[in-house]
């Protein structure tokens, strides 16, 4: 077990995936703290913009922008999850599947 283990660690191929991976979700996680960082200083310093009434009704623009990032979040969480089930996922098991045989 612990040969099988090693085996797939020095892989080329898991080292690319690894990479691939990393890269994907580091572009992610850079979207996401960009948008984040981005609402929490218009919050700092640009309160009037997002305390702006959106047509002179009871409803901020802050609360569509805030809602936004919501989204954002989810549709991120979405293509991470849909390409690591897809294809990385797939690329592992067939690593596992030629050092386990």
């Amino acid at each position: 077990m612990m040969e099988s283990y090693e085996a797939i660690v020095r892989d080329p191929r898991y080292q690319s995936l690894l990479k691939r991976r990393g890269r994907f979700a580091t572009g992610l996680t850079t979207i996401i703290l960009i948008a984040y960082f981005g609402f929490v200083g218009l919050v700092a310093f640009d309160k009037p913009l997002l305390g702006a009434s959106l047509s002179g009704g009871a409803t901020s623009v802050g609360i569509p922008v805030g809602l936004g990032l919501i989204i954002l979040s989810i549709v991120l969480t979405g293509l991470y999850v849909r390409r690591a089930n897809g294809e990385f996922d797939a690329d592992l098991a067939a690593i596992r599947a030629e050092h386990d045989a």
